[in-house]
């Protein structure tokens, strides 16, 4: 009798991790979807699909391809392996969501337009294109509480400074205990730039850094710079930048 009671009770088990593995990834999407997300074209299960639409915040993307990690279930988690194409280059990354809704890509590559994150930005007209290498980002509640890797930004335009390309520019990004660091400088940029960056984890952020006109400098970006706050005699004046999202 207990062999009978324990053959059923392995076949209830592999009956449910069986309709869990066959489990529609477009039922699922209509189940528990976010209001802040879109998506279209859904085929396969919640374990193995893909999707030929995605978009968020008006991050927009298509072919995106998700496989899931099994073993990572054991530990609270659903990881994936994730990547999908942005209107133009590509984006690769392993993601897991804990029970407690913690949102962590790991070894993420990706090469993006700017423009992708003008609307999340709030900056119309944002131009360029970023290349983002990261070891890890970690997100609580929807804002970043760990990042670490570095974000190379290639040809920026930003309108409200000036309608031609501001250059090149590099951000390295260190977690610590109360919240990312990351050092800023330009690698071909129109000014001489370098400072800090510092992001909290109640979602305000303060920038720091030393600007100083090069020869290539617009002369509308120029005359922007001397209101700001000499350093020293060098010529170097103060930005700082705060705020919170």
């Amino acid at each position: 009798m207990l062999r009978k009671r324990g053959l059923v009770v392995v076949a209830i088990m592999t009956l449910i991790a069986g309709l869990i593995a066959m489990f529609p990834a477009r039922v699922a999407y209509q189940w528990a979807s976010s209001p802040l997300i879109a998506m279209g074209g859904i085929e396969g299960t919640v374990w193995s699909g893909s999707a030929s639409q995605f978009s968020t915040n008006g991050v927009y993307f298509t072919d995106l391809r998700w496989k899931i990690r099994p073993s990572q279930l054991f530990m609270g988690k659903a990881s994936y392996v994730i990547s999908g194409t942005p209107a133009s280059g590509s984006f690769d990354a392993d993601i897991s969501i804990s029970l407690g809704g913690t949102v962590t890509l790991r070894n993420v590559a990706a090469f993006i337009p700017m423009r992708m994150l003008e609307s999340a930005a709030n900056v119309p007209g944002l131009r360029g294109s970023a290349s983002l290498q990261f070891e890890r980002l970690e997100l609580v509640g929807g804002r970043p509480a760990a990042l670490d890797g570095s974000i190379d930004v290639a040809n920026l335009v930003v309108p409200m400074l000036s309608r031609a390309s501001l250059g090149g520019y590099r951000a390295d990004f260190f977690t610590q205990n109360n919240g990312i660091i990351a050092s800023v400088e330009d690698t071909d940029g129109v000014v001489d730039l370098a400072g800090r960056l510092e992001v909290r984890l109640d979602g305000s952020y303060e920038f720091l850094g030393k600007v100083e006109a090069k020869s290539n400098t617009p002369d509308s970006i120029a005359n922007q710079m001397k209101y700001l706050p000499l350093v020293d005699d060098s010529g170097q004046r103060e930005l700082r930048l705060e705020g919170s999202y």
